[in-house]
């Protein structure tokens, strides 16, 4: 299989790049949850090459578009993707130093937001950061067009898909000891979202 590519991943790769250099730890493993096409991956291994970069997808077809993309850049940090489904008890990864995760949460049920944290509880050590980028709601703030019009299509093509609302992830994130740590601002209407265990 060809390796896919995605033009929003081109664009916003190097402000996502730009907050993991600040907040996740200097080596150690970060598992990548829905690594999608996997130019995410393959950017920020060849970015941070004392980090070991474990890319995941439940999908067949992103896992084989990661491992194309991986077998052009051939980086010795970047390891071969895994098949993992965040709403499993248990995944085949039993410890990670961060977790990534790239618009997942609003393209999945609510029940992928649950079981992303409940992970994160399970194998993230203490102190250890949880990153979610992408759109959210927020209360008090008015929802950009391009987003509002972003959340009817996803609603379109499945009723359970849908911007979240960042209280809400908040609040699911500390029921399982995770402390919200910031919002950082990003491109088109965007946000990066820090957690730590």
């Amino acid at each position: 299989m060809t390796a896919q590519t995605s033009p929003a991943a081109l664009r916003n790769r190097d402000p996502i790049l730009a907050v993991l250099r600040r907040v996740l730890p200097a080596s150690g493993t970060v598992l990548e949850i829905a690594s999608g096409s996997g130019e995410h991956a393959i950017h920020f291994a060849a970015a941070l090459p004392s980090i070991t970069w474990q890319p995941s997808d439940v999908a067949d077809d992103a896992r084989r578009s990661v491992a194309a993309h991986a077998r052009t850049a051939r980086l010795p940090n970047l390891l071969a993707p895994i098949e993992l489904d965040v709403t499993e008890p248990v995944w085949r990864l039993d410890r990670a130093d961060a977790i990534v995760s790239i618009n997942m949460i609003h393209i999945a049920p609510w029940q992928a937001a649950e079981g992303l944290i409940a992970g994160a509880e399970r194998i993230l050590p203490c102190g250890a950061p949880l990153v979610l980028y992408g759109p959210f709601r927020e209360t008090g703030r008015i929802t950009a067009p391009s987003n509002e019009a972003f959340d009817a299509s996803l609603k379109s093509r499945n009723a359970a898909w849908g911007l979240r609302q960042l209280d809400e992830v908040i609040q699911l994130a500390a029921s399982h000891g995770l402390r919200f740590v910031e919002r950082v601002e990003m491109p088109a209407n965007n946000l990066c979202v820090l957690f730590r265990r």
